[in-house]
């Protein structure tokens, strides 16, 4: 059976967090862009991450430090649990997705992360595969 080596709590902070952006409209709206090519190759997509300086909100500035503040491994299991959740792997194949974020992890997994359209409902999705959920998430505890 397949473990989530990292404390629920911290994923779904990203999640409330992430939402809170969304509402802001400092993410884009999935609905107006392109769908995502599901052909993409996930090394593609990090290397597609420009390295440019941004003035980045606050809110988004808190996150992306929450992340990059996280353990490397942790890290790599919340690209896996996006990618979970988004379909890329399902739960039989958990060992393949940590691999797969491994490989490709580097110091603009944060980045990643958040220019990830939809990536709260794919992080929930993720959990759900594990029998968890945010509903009782209570940002107090991280």
């Amino acid at each position: 059976m397949a473990s989530l080596d990292i404390d629920p709590d911290k994923v779904c902070f990203v999640v409330a967090r992430f939402r809170e952006l969304e509402e802001e409209d400092l993410i884009e709206d999935p609905d107006a862009t392109e769908e995502e090519d599901p052909d993409i190759d996930h090394e593609e997509a990090f290397d597609g991450l420009e390295g440019g300086e941004e003035e980045l909100d606050p809110l988004r500035e808190e996150l992306e430090g929450f992340i990059e503040a996280l353990p490397e491994d942790e890290q790599i299991v919340i690209v896996a649990l996006a990618w979970l959740g988004r379909g890329d792997y399902d739960i039989e194949e958990w060992d393949d997705a940590l691999e797969a974020a491994a490989d490709q992890h580097n110091e603009r997994t944060a980045g990643y992360l958040l220019g990830m359209p939809r990536l709260a409902d794919f992080l929930e999705e993720g959990l759900v595969a594990f029998g968890l959920s945010c509903v009782d998430f209570d940002e107090n505890r991280i």
